[in-house]
């Protein structure tokens, strides 16, 4: 599974504005994509509507993987997107709630948009309102201590409305090489499944899951950060890299 489309649409809006992450965003745009095309509920004419499934990317350097989805099922308009970190755009580096229909939490900061996501799908719980929460963070993000912290919340409360997607890149794997994230999640009382997040089918089979679990699911994705173009696959010198113009065009090619 490569959605060229939408990978494109990324390199062309971080060229114009030099506002980075393209590897990041490649990582986890097929993933976004199909919770927005597949799972969640919405109301296009209604972003606050009470009773809406709510997506909350607390991976927020990856947010032109997040807004160009937006853009596909017309929740952000083509100016919109074309003024992505622009002087007087409402598009940002990170998502930014104040600005952005549909965009749930302002992140950025790893380890915020977790706890956000446990204390709305709580509140959903104590109100009796059917919306389901899912929120995507990265390996390394769950490094932060916050992370475990929620896990834990979210386990005892057992808080069946609630999915964590994970981005396992293996950029953490930078800083901390021993790591088992599925272990991890597991022993925080999680319901884990891990799938290749760049597979149409695993993708599927994997968000099935979905509201079938007796308390919070984790969907750990085995991910390439940059995946999509050779010259952005793998960890190192294009994390925040801007393409020069040879650079773009082999882009464009590789995603033509």
């Amino acid at each position: 599974m490569l959605n060229k489309a939408l990978r494109r649409r990324i390199v062309e809006i971080v060229t114009k504005a030099k506002e980075g992450h393209i590897p990041s965003s490649f990582s986890i745009v097929d993933l976004i994509d199909h919770i927005y095309g597949n799972l969640l509920r919405f109301d296009p004419q209604n972003p606050d509507w009470q009773e809406r499934d709510q997506f909350i990317l607390s991976k927020g350097h990856g947010c032109a993987g997040l807004y160009v989805v937006l853009e596909k099922y017309g929740l952000l308009s083509a100016d919109q997107l074309a003024s992505y970190s622009m002087t007087g755009g409402i598009l940002g580096g990170h998502p930014d709630r104040t600005t952005v229909p549909f965009v749930e939490a302002s992140t950025g900061s790893l380890g915020h948009g977790f706890p956000f996501s446990v204390g709305i799908a709580l509140a959903n719980k104590i109100k009796q309102l059917p919306g389901r929460v899912i929120t995507l963070v990265g390996d390394g993000e769950c490094h932060e201590g916050t992370i475990w912290e929620s896990a834990h919340v979210a386990a005892n409360q057992k808080l069946d409305n609630l999915t964590v997607v994970v981005d396992w890149n293996q950029s953490g794997a930078q800083l901390c090489p021993v790591d088992d994230l599925p272990a991890k999640w597991r022993a925080f009382g999680w319901q884990t499944h891990v799938f290749n997040g760049h597979d149409a089918a695993e993708i599927e089979a994997a968000f099935a899951l979905v509201g079938k679990a007796d308390g919070p699911l984790a969907l750990v994705a085995k991910n390439i950060k940059g995946h999509g173009a050779k010259l952005t696959e793998g960890h190192g010198r294009w994390h925040h890299r801007i393409p020069d113009e040879q650079e773009y065009q082999e882009l464009m090619e590789a995603l033509s």
